[in-house]
């Protein structure tokens, strides 16, 4: 069988019958000059040197070379075999704190977008494993289902706000437990991906712990904040600002990064804790290690091959370009032509 892996190339070809009506026109072009220079019998003398066949030659070996390069640049395909392609990948599952303390400000530009980068330099590292959101605040429910459409679960990532959660606080434990029941039936190599301030104020973290472990599910925690209470910013409708969150009671309420809960949840499951603050180098190596993770065979499937032959044409291109500079368009004269003024020093 063949085919051009890439036949858009063979639009050029309509370049070669112009090169070569270009060198027709230069050949008649020079012809009429030669003729209005002189008459023919001393024009015939003057240019008794040129090989016209020598020029011919020349010009077809261009044309010819011109041709079979830009066939080798369509990559003409002809012969092949057949190769089996296994596809490997795992599991990615992210759990999203969506709670009303996330919009603070003790990371730029606040918790929730710091939250959402760091999700979005995960996508971007994936090839091949499937990636799904869960969100979370006092309750939690699957955003985006597990895909391999990294544009769509990014599309889903950015529609994550706290507004779209029915109910605020924090459920840690609801979050462990919906994301667990959404990678039940997953492949083997899983890992599920939560990024929180960490403040849980339902429990249940506990059994969902023993759960994961029991499942083989390596749970890896990314906190964000800092240690310190912080204010939460209350915003109108229009986004803006119209002071901070307070309690019954008219105080100002403040929110603090948990670490300990999130070191407990992930040294439990063998995972990793990092903290996404001013620097993002321990970000990066929790990314790049689930990133580089082979994961599980998927499937495994037959595909075709061509085989590329684009290096006969090319080589052919080139073999004709060096006979091309080898041809000569002068030729051997076996008279010399004597002048006027020759003819009358030998007569005086």
């Amino acid at each position: 069988m063949f085919r051009f892996g890439a036949s858009e190339w063979l639009w050029a070809l309509f370049v070669v019958p112009l090169v070569a009506a270009l060198f027709w026109i230069s050949y008649r072009a020079r012809h009429r000059a030669l003729e209005r220079f002189g008459d023919s019998p001393l024009v015939a003398r003057l240019t008794r040197s040129v090989s016209e066949r020598g020029r011919f030659a020349k010009a077809v070996l261009l044309v010819t070379a011109l041709a079979l390069t830009v066939v080798a640049l369509a990559r003409p395909q002809f012969g092949t075999r057949v190769e089996t392609v296994q596809s490997r990948g795992q599991d990615v599952m992210v759990a999203l704190d969506l709670s009303a303390s996330m919009l603070a400000e003790d990371v730029s530009p606040n918790r929730l977008e710091r939250a959402r980068l760091s999700v979005l330099r995960l996508m971007r590292q994936l090839d091949g494993d499937r990636v799904g959101l869960v969100a979370f605040a006092a309750d939690a429910f699957v955003q985006s289902p597990l895909t391999v459409d990294y544009g769509a679960a990014a599309m889903f990532l950015n529609a994550m706000t706290p507004d779209i959660m029915p109910v605020q606080g924090t459920n840690l434990g609801a979050a462990l437990r919906v994301s667990l029941d959404a990678l039940r039936d997953a492949r083997e190599a899983r890992v599920l991906v939560v990024v929180t301030d960490g403040e849980d104020h339902e429990g249940e973290i506990d059994e969902q712990i023993q759960r994961a472990v029991a499942s083989g599910v390596r749970i890896h925690t990314v906190g964000l904040g800092s240690a310190e209470g912080v204010p939460i910013p209350v915003f109108d409708a229009q986004g803006r600002r119209q002071g901070f969150k307070r309690d019954e009671d008219g105080n100002v309420v403040t929110t603090h990064l948990d670490e300990e809960t999130l070191m407990r949840v992930a040294e439990a499951t063998g995972g990793r804790y990092v903290r996404a603050g001013g620097s993002a180098a321990a970000l990066d190596e929790l990314v790049d290690e689930i990133a580089g993770v082979d994961g599980e065979a998927v499937d495994a499937r037959q595909i075709t091959q061509f085989e590329e032959r684009y290096q006969i044409f090319l080589g052919l291109a080139l073999a004709l370009l060096m006979a091309e500079v080898l041809v000569s368009d002068r030729r051997k004269t076996d008279h010399e032509w004597v002048g006027r003024f020759d003819r009358g020093m030998e007569g005086s």
